[in-house]
C-alpha cells in the first residue's frame, strides 16, 4: 500500500521516516518530495508497504501524531488519476 504522509518537519529525512514506519511492518520505499530547484522538502513525501494489514495499523497509529513538533497527516495515497484539475 502506497502511504501519503503530509505536514513533515522540512528537516526529517528518509531514514527517519522509514524507522518511524518500521515499527509496524515491512518499509519497501521511502520519498521525502523536494523542490527540483532548491533541493528543500516540500512537507510531503510517500512511504510504500507491502503488507495491507501492516500499512492500515501504521496510518490509525500515524495520523494526527507528533514528530520532531509537527502532527503529521498519514493516510493511504490516492492515484493521480483521482485528483481534481486546477
Amino acid at each position: 500500500m502506497n502511504i501519503y504522509v503530509g505536514n513533515l518537519p522540512y528537516d526529517v529525512t528518509e531514514d527517519e521516516l522509514k524507522g518511524l514506519f518500521s515499527e509496524f511492518g515491512e518499509v519497501s520505499t521511502v520519498n521525502i518530495i523536494t523542490d527540483k530547484y532548491s533541493g528543500q522538502s516540500k512537507g510531503f513525501g510517500f512511504v510504500e508497504m507491502p503488507n495491507d494489514s501492516e500499512a492500515e495499523e501504521a496510518i490509525k497509529a500515524l495520523d494526527g501524531s507528533e514528530l520532531k513538533g509537527r502532527n503529521i497527516k498519514v493516510n493511504q495515497a490516492k492515484p493521480r488519476g483521482e485528483r481534481p484539475q486546477r
